[in-house]
């Protein structure tokens, strides 16, 4: 005999062999011995959930002579010819494939010829949601004038397609998904009805992958027992699933939670290569975090995970960021550019816990409070002293950085151009030009990120690390494409220029700080006009926050 899939050979053949559907089967038994039998049932659920097997029992124990309790002998002749597909009186359809009116009709038609060997003859139409408009008009007519001793049992993954005229008509049953729990413990049962020496990590794995379908999980278990040698083990499900191991996992987190994002891209990178989903990937990460918080730990305390801790807040920032993630993974042909883009955010977002903000707070104060002095007394002049009084990290940034990923001089002669009407004008376009990037990458790229000053040729768009902002520079698709879609909107195709907030901050001050010196000089020429250049460069830079007094 040629070999039969696990799935055929493990098939329930009573109610209560079904896994997961106590619910169903208790009430399809009660409705059998009670002798309460409706011409129209109708199941729904996830596929894999025991839909046509639930059908075919309760074909086999309403006809079975011996039925005892609900449940079918599964030995007399009724039994065994339903279980083997020979019944003529016990007929199955595939709607996906015979969804027109006239094979509906033909039903409707042998459906008035009484039974020949059985008591009731059974019609199981399965995915009867592909049936055409016709053909549920064609069935709706049988159903409003059932033939006695004839019943309809229909099954569907889709409820929400059958027409509500249909639904008001059968006795509905609802599939749940059944838990991995449950799916994990018939597998277990197979395997050792088999023979076969198993991890109990790997039979997990498999249950965990099926998805709450018992048929995936056993199909999947087909095709790990093909490649296995000496039993199933953890590789041979992880290999079959497409599953990220665990120690993958833990090493792409750890490089994200210390800011590696070169050692977390060589992680995914690897991940990649091994031929691993990118959707399953950004769903086993999440599962992980998942995991991760559900560690006991309070809100305040930090949550393990892997080699490290990290507190719950920044678990919950991850999981947003890898939740948006799928939504685009699962609308894009780009996988990889889109978890790409998904490891540089994950690493920008780390929330360094251990800053004492109190001092940082206390110094920026003292700073205000300086500078605010300086201000009253009329001391505040553009001088060296003034700029020492800066934040030592704004008075050093743009020195440090210029030259480096950015021109200091190139965005300086971009904000000479910049106005406050194009800024104004990319601003309320921003979000419509970031939704119509189709690949996700671009989406992904330019998400929470702004457009602070613009002209009709540049704009300067700040990121919150460096990093991105190189990739965003570099990437000549993302320039083409953003300034394709900036025409359409606004009429202007302005280039992006990228910073990180940090350098925006620096850049804007210092030339703001230039520009006021040289309208102080110019002014104090007297054969020239007085001219309002500062007035239009703050209010390019800092829009509607400038306030102009004419004195």
């Amino acid at each position: 005999m040629s070999y039969q899939a696990l799935y055929r050979k493990y098939r329930s053949q009573r109610f209560d062999e079904m896994v997961g559907q106590e619910v169903v089967a208790t009430t399809l038994k009660n409705a059998i011995t009670s002798n309460q039998i409706s011409h129209a049932y109708l199941f729904s659920g996830p596929r894999g959930t025991g839909k046509t097997s639930a059908a075919k029992i309760f074909a086999k124990a309403i006809n079975c002579p011996n039925q005892v309790d609900g449940e079918p002998c599964n030995v007399c002749e009724i039994c065994t010819a339903v279980t083997n597909g020979s019944l003529e009186d016990v007929i199955e359809l595939d709607a996906a494939s015979n969804n027109g009116v006239d094979e509906i009709r033909e039903i409707r038609d042998k459906s008035t010829y009484a039974p020949s060997r059985a008591t009731y003859k059974v019609y199981i139409i399965d995915e009867v949601h592909m049936l055409t408009t016709g053909a549920f008009n064609a069935l709706l007519k049988t159903l409003e004038e059932p033939t006695e001793n004839v019943v309809f049992v229909l099954a569907t993954t889709e409820i929400q397609k059958i027409p509500a005229t249909i639904l008001s008509r059968v006795q509905r049953f609802a599939f749940r998904a059944i838990t991995s729990v449950d799916i994990a413990r018939h597998l277990t049962d197979v395997l050792t009805a088999e023979n076969v020496s198993y991890d109990a990590a790997a039979v997990e794995l498999i249950a965990n992958a099926a998805d709450g379908g018992m048929r995936d999980a056993l199909s999947t278990l087909d095709q790990a027992l093909s490649f296995a040698q000496d039993g199933l083990t953890l590789d041979v499900a992880l290999l079959v699933t497409g599953a990220i191991s665990s120690q993958a996992l833990d090493a792409y987190i750890t490089a994200i939670s210390e800011q590696k994002v070169e050692e977390a891209l060589t992680q995914l990178d690897t991940i990649f290569a091994d031929g691993k989903n990118m959707i399953r990937f950004t769903e086993d990460l999440m599962s992980h975090f998942r995991d991760m918080l559900m560690q006991p730990a309070s809100e305040s305390e930090p949550a393990s995970g892997a080699s490290l801790d990290v507190s719950k807040a920044q678990i919950f920032t991850w999981i947003d960021i890898a939740t948006e993630t799928l939504q685009t993974l699962k609308q894009t042909t780009q996988e990889k550019i889109a978890a790409d883009v998904m490891t540089m955010r994950l690493s920008e977002t780390v929330i360094q816990d251990s800053t004492d903000y109190s001092a940082v707070i206390a110094d920026l104060q003292a700073q205000v409070a300086a500078l605010t002095s300086k201000l009253e007394s009329g001391e505040f002049q553009t001088t060296q002293a003034a700029q020492s009084a800066l934040p030592e990290k704004t008075s050093k940034k743009a020195v440090s950085k210029s030259g480096s990923y950015f021109s200091k001089d190139f965005v300086f002669k971009a904000l000479s151009e910049a106005t406050n009407e194009a800024r104004t004008a990319i601003q309320n376009a921003w979000e419509e030009v970031i939704n119509s990037f189709d690949s996700g990458f671009g989406k992904s790229m330019l998400q929470n990120t702004s457009a602070v000053a613009a002209s009709e040729r540049f704009v300067v768009v700040t990121f919150k690390s460096e990093f991105t902002a190189q990739k965003a520079m570099q990437n000549q698709d993302l320039q083409v494409q953003f300034g394709n879609f900036m025409s359409n909107i606004v009429h202007f195709a302005p280039e992006i220029i990228a910073l990180t907030n940090d350098d925006w901050l620096a850049v804007r001050t210092e030339y703001a700080q230039s520009h006021k010196k040289t309208g102080s000089d110019e002014m104090k020429k007297p054969a020239e006009p007085a001219t309002n250049d500062a007035v239009d460069a703050a209010q390019a830079l800092f829009g509607d926050a400038v306030e102009v007094i004419e004195d």
